[in-house]
């Protein structure tokens, strides 16, 4: 199995920037894409951002030019900077990583989410 720990997140106003960063643990063979995606009360989940593992990247026109997506592969870790946020941003935050572990065969793995609220 595969664990992903969110961290990061939190409150800021309009136009700032916040961090979180996703780190993917256990019987690791090979991950895949690595991503975000977010949920907002009321809505379903939509994606915000992936990267595969040479570094492509795809984002939410809602998000591109202001959210960047990396990764380090050595740590198993992918990262989301957001700046100039709105209000609109404000959502749980879920990391996503497509892995294969020493037993299972490749699926979809899910972190536990992340509150991040923009307002003033």
């Amino acid at each position: 199995q595969v664990q992903l720990v969110e961290s990061g997140g939190g409150l800021v106003q309009p136009g700032g920037s916040l961090s979180v960063s996703c780190a993917a643990t256990g019987s690791i063979f090979s991950i895949y894409n690595m991503g975000w995606y977010r949920q907002a009360p009321g809505k379903q989940r939509e994606l915000v951002a992936t990267i595969n593992s040479g570094g492509g990247t795809n984002y939410a026109d809602s998000v591109k030019g202001r959210f960047t997506i990396s990764r380090n592969n050595t740590k198993n870790t992918v990262y989301l900077q957001m700046n100039s946020l709105k209000p609109e941003d404000t959502a749980v935050y879920y990391c996503n990583a497509v892995a294969r572990t020493t037993v299972w065969p490749r699926r979809d793995y899910w972190g536990q989410g992340t509150q991040v609220t923009v307002s003033s």
